[in-house]
């Protein structure tokens, strides 16, 4: 960044004109700062690396055109805003709140700041100023629902859940029905923890669900503990957000794969040749932004079955959300023909038949 001395002196008008020239050529020379903020720690293993290596893949593929800073282990709710106003203060013209409970904060500061813009990640909020990114994180969870019917000879997995947000909640629903496609009798048990990131409780969570019967684990929380879990019991699982295969080297046997630079690399470059629009983004296996790690320490068969699955959703063949699909409590949510669309699925707030468990009230 160019950067001009104060001086306590000016030599005659001339100075002053030369002076000011100099300043507006530094300004516009100046990159774009952008402000990242992370509700866990980058090196996580999950959600948050996944985001850090989506800022680096855009600092790499913007070059000097750009800076960029982040705080990590920012907690969801008021604090958030405190964060991201901070960053404003710092010269951020672009800001990425990385984690649903960032929605409200990522909106009062778009709104306190309209010469700024605001990306939120899973959000809802809109404002002239403020976008939502997502990932159609649930076409991976019905590659692993596959498999895992395949993989538990008693038709019981297990689900590590957060907090009943639809992202989350879909992620379930898409798991149960992709194994129920393989084994109608197949049941998903599902335990929330309310918290994104803390290895403890993930691993009490995976120790508790196998206690319980699940002979296959999946997770929506952010560290590898519950991979670690499975791995000491040998209970086959599947990563999240990142690749968790070195936390389980025999037992894990995919992870999901969020890949953030692509979108990161173009969002960034729209606000910096001004055609930015608050324009939503939720993006999948086709788009290149999901994918998962390769499959292993599975049979042929199983492995076949889950790369056809990805195969079905980049070739538009496959979707787990078409009907017939019901609730827990046998209501139709999509008809035989019929298929959900991405509005129910953004807003998804009820579990599939299958599901051992419920929403938490």
């Amino acid at each position: 960044m160019i950067t001009l001395n104060r001086r306590h002196f000016i030599a005659g008008a001339g100075a002053f004109a030369t002076m000011a020239a100099m300043a507006s050529r530094a300004t516009a020379a100046d990159p774009l700062k952008v402000g990242y903020i992370y509700v866990g720690p980058i090196n996580d293993g999950g959600w948050n690396t996944a985001h850090e290596a989506g800022r680096q893949a855009m600092l790499k593929a913007l070059g000097d055109k750009v800076t960029s800073v982040y705080v990590e282990n920012v907690a969801e709710g008021p604090d958030s805003e405190r964060v991201l106003r901070d960053l404003v203060n710092q010269g951020c013209k672009l800001l990425y709140a990385t984690s649903v409970g960032y929605n409200d904060a990522a909106l009062k500061v778009a709104q306190a700041f309209p010469d700024i813009k605001v990306e939120m990640c899973t959000g809802w909020n809109h404002a002239d100023n403020l976008s939502n990114y997502n990932i159609r994180f649930h076409q991976a969870r019905s590659v692993f629902g596959t498999m895992a019917a395949m993989l538990s000879k008693s038709g019981v997995g297990g689900y590590i859940a957060t907090f009943p947000v639809p992202e989350v909640v879909s992620g379930i629903n898409s798991f149960t029905l992709a194994a129920r496609k393989v084994n109608p009798n197949f049941k998903t048990k599902v335990l929330w923890i309310n918290t994104w990131y803390d290895p403890g409780k993930e691993a009490d969570a995976a120790r508790a669900l196998i206690d319980q019967g699940a002979e296959v684990l999946t997770q929506h929380t952010d560290s590898p503990a519950a991979v670690q879990v499975c791995e000491s019991k040998s209970i086959p699982t599947f990563g999240q957000g990142s690749d968790q295969g070195q936390f389980g080297p025999t037992m894990c046997k995919s992870s999901s794969l969020d890949l953030w630079g692509s979108f990161y690399a173009q969002r960034t470059q729209a606000v910096l040749d001004g055609s930015w629009k608050p324009d939503d983004t939720y993006w999948g296996f086709k788009e290149g932004a999901l994918d998962i790690a390769p499959i292993k320490n599975v049979s042929d068969d199983i492995k076949a079955a889950g790369e056809k699955v990805k195969a079905g959703w980049l070739d538009g063949s496959y979707n787990v959300y078409a009907g017939p699909i019901k609730a827990q409590d046998g209501t139709e949510k999509a008809p035989a023909g019929g298929a959900l669309d991405d509005g129910a699925i953004l807003g998804m707030d009820w579990l599939v038949e299958g599901v051992d468990g419920s929403l938490p009230s």
